[in-house]
């Protein structure tokens, strides 16, 4: 980026600062929607500048709701723009710690609250849970990394899988999550099962979405169960999603624990 567009972007981050500063508590609940959609069209259309100057207006938008947050959303929003494992692991180590000023590589202060990582891994779950339980995951990328902070944070709290904590409570296993697990434990551990899971985590296999509108057109609204027999609940599963499917994995290394602390004592 040259100088002129450097010089671009920071005005329209300054003006968009000024106007959603004032009228950030007035905004409208599809405004977010409608500068996701010009994002879209303006990639469609390779206008890059276009594209560059619209993610400028939505990262201010998010930096003031974020800021009207309570603590562990702010630390989730943090957490969503950082790529970096090792970034990550430090930034929930100091927000644990209760927060403060601090420098980042580039110089720049940031302002990490003070939150509980319980906290911040339950708000993740949630998120997770509402995006998993629709028809049509909206951003698997974001699926992704809000899976990523659960698991870190439910990790760095240092109470291990039997952490009562770490448990969503489920009390019967999701079909289409055991019906996976089932056909990678049949397999040897290597490239073929890495490629299965990773087609299924990018939505692909048994990771495919449908609406069901299409369900119906292709016929296949009919419910199936574990090992391909008749749904128990009589409706059509969802596919398998990336959350649920740690949360299965979880849940039955979980019980065999369980199991081996009732053998060994």
């Amino acid at each position: 980026m040259n100088m002129d567009e450097a010089s671009e972007e920071v005005a329209v981050q300054l003006a968009a600062q000024g106007v959603i500063g004032k009228r950030v508590d007035q905004m409208e609940s599809g405004f977010m929607m409608a500068l996701d959609y010009m994002i879209q069209l303006a990639e469609k259309d390779n206008d890059d500048k276009r594209k560059s100057l619209l993610e400028v207006i939505k990262e201010t938008v998010l930096s003031h709701l974020t800021k009207k947050c309570p603590p562990h959303v702010q630390v989730i929003g943090l957490l969503c723009r950082t790529p970096q494992k090792e970034s990550r692991h430090e930034l929930l180590r100091r927000v644990a710690a209760g927060g403060g000023v601090f420098q980042s590589d580039n110089g720049t202060k940031i302002h990490l609250p003070g939150a509980n990582l319980n906290e911040i891994a339950n708000q993740a779950d949630d998120l997770l849970e509402t995006m998993e339980t629709r028809p049509i995951i909206p951003d698997r990328k974001l699926l992704a990394r809000l899976v990523l902070i659960r698991e870190e944070a439910r990790n760095m709290m240092g109470g291990g899988i039997l952490d009562e904590r770490n448990d969503r409570g489920l009390t019967t296993l999701p079909e289409s999550e055991v019906n996976f697990l089932t056909k990678l434990v049949a397999l040897r551990p290597g490239k073929t099962v890495r490629d299965m899971i990773k087609n299924v985590m990018q939505g692909r296999d048994e990771g495919t979405e449908s609406s069901e509108d299409e369900d119906s057109e292709s016929g296949r609204n009919t419910p199936k169960g574990i090992f391909g027999r008749e749904s128990v609940t009589g409706r059509k599963p969802l596919p398998v999603r990336p959350g649920m499917f740690l949360e299965t994995v979880s849940k039955v290394h979980k019980n065999t624990l369980q199991i081996l602390q009732e053998i060994a004592f």
